[in-house]
């Protein structure tokens, strides 16, 4: 069902815990399946993530995918962490179960709500950055 990368950074998930005086903090949650994931990054005066860490409360896809993105964006440019898609996290676990894709979304999600509150902070527009959905289950009702 998972593969073994998926099952790899659930039992040994990478970069789990928090960011004193974080540059960006960036919560959100899925209110159907309950999962919340926190992500904290650390952005030098250059725009590199240089620190990115995760708590996540959450299945084990959740974890898994929260602990491949903080790997994903760690020492990239601020536009190389918003380039980081979901596909891109399920693509890196080598796949998640369909109905587990929400897991992949939440941390493309959590990286966004980190940079945006980075941008917040420090009054800055970042091309390509949107406000993040807090709840990714927001219009994803059928027909919406």
């Amino acid at each position: 069902m998972y593969s073994k990368k998926v099952m790899d950074h659930f039992q040994h998930p990478r970069n789990v815990g928090e960011i004193d005086n974080a540059s960006g903090v960036g919560t959100v949650g899925n209110a159907k399946c309950g999962d919340i994931m926190r992500m904290y990054l650390n952005i030098d005066d250059h725009g590199i993530i240089r620190d990115c860490k995760f708590k996540t409360f959450g299945c084990g896809a959740a974890v898994a995918a929260s602990s491949m993105a903080t790997e994903l964006v760690k020492g990239k440019t601020i536009q190389e962490g918003l380039a980081v898609s979901n596909k891109t996290v399920m693509e890196a676990l080598d796949g998640l179960p369909p109905v587990k894709i929400h897991c992949s979304l939440l941390a493309e999600e959590a990286i966004h709500a980190a940079i945006w509150d980075y941008a917040k902070k420090h009054h800055i527009k970042i091309e390509g950055l949107q406000k993040p959905k807090l709840d990714i289950s927001e219009g994803t009702e059928k027909g919406k």
